[in-house]
């Protein structure tokens, strides 16, 4: 069972920063993907960014050049900086664990994720 605790959402004006943590077992982290999602009051939950233990990260096209996803291994801990951060960033943000599979790490954020934490609330006010 993958055990995800994400932390670092808050208010921010236009323009601001952001890091959200997840931090999880050695487990989920050495055998997962990991992701970032989000889900604004109305819209649908849509994939933000993905990494696989040593891989390249994924984005979705509206966070490219402004979020960056990263990793600690000796903290088994995903980060997600956001910077120039825009009002129709406002969602709440999901931490979420995908197991790799027979084929290795499957990490795109059109597949489906195993485990989800509790998420964290980011508002970017104009």
């Amino acid at each position: 069972q993958g055990d995800l605790v994400e932390s670092g959402g808050g208010s921010v004006q236009a323009g601001g920063s952001l890091r959200l943590t997840c931090a999880t077992s050695q487990y989920t982290y050495k055998t997962s993907c990991m992701g970032w999602f989000r889900q604004a009051p109305g819209k649908d939950r849509e994939g933000v960014a993905a990494i696989a233990p040593g891989g390249s990260p994924l984005y979705v096209e509206s966070v490219k050049g402004r979020f960056t996803i990263s990793q600690d291994n000796a903290k088994n801990t995903v980060y997600l900086q956001m910077n120039s951060l825009r009002p129709e960033d406002t969602a709440m943000y999901y931490c979420a664990a995908r197991r790799n599979g027979p084929f290795g790490f499957r990490c795109e954020l059109s597949r489906t994720y195993d485990y989800w934490g509790q998420g964290t609330q980011v508002t970017v006010s104009s």
